[in-house]
């Protein structure tokens, strides 16, 4: 091994600042070359021009710089034997690079790389501490990888989309940093919805919409230019525009955006038939309406639901929906699907088989009123009941703090007698809180028991999507699907309202026309001596009295 003095350094600058946000704080290239400069002339070498190599090139991995891999073929043959560079990681900020330049001086190839603070030469403490320098920088960078990806997961998270936000809509760069949202393009976005209204009518096809869009509406872009032919399409299949969007793509992590929707879910899937494709993978968020409520009555297993188009010979696209059973009990199960419409024709059939005379309401109102007098009373005597327990539960326990004051008993025969009272008292006002509860139910039962039936129908055919499970769910909670029909047993979920309709709607055949007080009240007399109306209490005094 030759003595270092006696090796003629034949060095190379190397330069290297990446447009990545890990070399913000890095000097520039031009300052980085001057740098080197200056070393070069205190340690008395002349770096010929063709060995000052930069480039503007991220480190973090390898094979990604040209410059460097010529560099180190250079080293390889000989024509270079030394490095002067600004900092340690803008050799390398990976673990291959690192190993490259450190097998280079094993070899006898590379004999030291200069920096401003540093010398590091073919020792073992010198070859470690440039190790430490790169692998320092490589954790750096990692860690602000890392840190990156994680603001933007919780932008992405609270409704904000991490990326350039798509065509129609812009970045808020006028936002607080790390605030900055998707706010609309008030000139494009209208355009656009005006677009995908041209694309709903399965008239048009998506180069003739862009053509419209562009000589006869004047579309442009942010940067002026027309629209192009795969803009159009990926708009057309973008998520985005009906408010929910993937990130990362193809992470299957999908967020509910905040920024302004201008389609719903139902127009985009008509968009994707009209295109002839399904679409970008989504999130399943439609909820169907009468899911995880009916079981296949074959095989017992869950009814399922799904949504299928068809393509209408005028280019619209009706969406149908379908239950049918998920045939995981029996994969052989014979049962076919059944179109919504028509499970929902027959659950309101069903309800119409309970019909009950608006007359009858004022009088059933009057007899809760009497049936509320009687748990008035009942609700009373509870409450007094309570009062009385949980006065003397306090009474216990302040005995027990005044002994303990005056040293009777000790802290822990104080905490063992005063625990089980502590319990009690909390059990007494939970009791309170329930009582009140009762008060309350009490109240909001009667008129929704006696107006049920009326409102069914209406909410069934036009209500949301709750009100509709929970008419269902009012009708049974064992439903069953066979043969394209709906199993619901109305007798046994609504027993005392069918008896009741068909008792009342005879007493009122034979009165009507019920159109003056006196007959009204005639009417309310025949129901409250009727005996399917309201029961009268039976030979068994332990019977409660039984309510309509």
């Amino acid at each position: 091994m030759k003595n270092e003095a006696e090796i003629k350094l034949k060095p190379a600058i190397y330069g290297r600042k990446s447009s990545e946000s890990e070399d913000r704080q890095v000097l520039s290239i031009d300052a980085q070359i001057d740098t080197a400069h200056d070393i070069a002339r205190n340690i008395g070498v002349r770096v010929p021009e063709e060995n000052i190599l930069v480039e503007a090139k991220s480190a973090k991995t390898t094979n990604n710089r040209p410059m460097f891999k010529e560099m180190y073929e250079r080293i390889e043959s000989g024509a270079i034997n030394s490095i002067i560079v600004w900092h340690a990681d803008r050799l390398s900020r990976n673990a291959i690079d690192s190993a490259l330049l450190i097998d280079l001086m094993d070899r006898g190839r590379l004999h030291e790389i200069i920096t401003p603070g540093q010398t590091y030469r073919n020792t073992p403490m010198d070859k470690f501490m440039f190790m430490l320098a790169c692998t320092q920088a490589k954790m750096e960078n990692d860690k602000k990888g890392i840190d990156v990806t994680r603001g933007l997961e919780k932008k992405a998270k609270l409704g904000i989309y991490p990326a350039p936000a798509p065509l129609g809509y812009l970045n808020d760069k006028y936002a607080e940093k790390g605030n900055k949202t998707i706010v609309s393009d008030e000139k494009l976005l209208p355009l656009i919805r005006k677009m995908i209204d041209l694309m709903l009518t399965g008239t048009y096809q998506p180069l003739e919409i862009r053509d419209i869009a562009n000589n006869e509406w004047g579309f442009r872009t942010p940067k002026g230019k027309k629209l192009g032919r795969s803009t159009i399409y990926r708009m057309f299949g973008n998520t985005f525009y009906y408010g929910m969007y993937e990130y990362p793509i193809g992470s299957g992590k999908w967020y509910q955006g905040t920024h302004e929707a201008i389609m719903t879910e139902e127009e985009y899937d008509k968009i994707q038939v009209l295109l002839g494709r399904k679409g970008r993978p989504r999130p399943k968020t439609h909820v169907f309406d009468f899911t995880g409520m009916m079981r296949c009555a074959e095989c017992g297993a869950a009814i399922t639901a799904e949504t299928k188009s068809k393509k209408l010979r005028d280019g619209s696209v009706n969406l149908y929906v379908y239950y049918h059973c998920t045939k995981r009990v029996n994969p052989n199960c014979t049962q076919r699907s059944v179109e919504q419409k028509e499970l929902e024709k027959q659950v309101i059939a069903e309800i119409n088989t309970v019909d009950i005379p608006p007359e009858f309401h004022s009088f059933a109102m009057k007899w809760w009123e009497k049936e509320n007098e009687k748990e008035i009373s009942s609700r009373n005597a509870v409450v007094e009941s309570q009062q009385k327990a949980y006065k003397a539960c306090l009474a216990k326990i302040d005995g027990f703090s005044d002994m303990r004051a005056s040293g009777e008993i000790d802290g822990e025969e104080f905490t063992r007698r005063r625990t089980p009272l502590l319990a009690e008292k909390k059990r007494l006002e939970d009791l309170f809180a329930t009582t009140a509860k009762r008060v309350d139910a009490w109240m909001n039962t009667g008129d929704e028991m006696f107006t049920f039936i009326d409102q069914a129908v209406a909410k069934f055919k036009n209500g949301t999507i709750h009100e509709r499970r929970a008419i269902l769910s009012a009708l049974g909670s064992n439903l069953l699907v066979k043969d394209k029909m709906i199993s619901i047993d109305i007798e046994k979920c609504l027993f005392p309202l069918t008896k009741v309709s068909g008792e009342v709607k005879a007493i009122k055949e034979r009165l009507e026309p019920i159109n003056t007080v006196e007959k009204q009240e005639q009417f309310e007399q025949m129901c409250a001596n009727s005996p399917r109306v309201l029961r009268v209490r039976d030979s068994n005094p332990n019977r409660r009295h039984q309510k309509p």
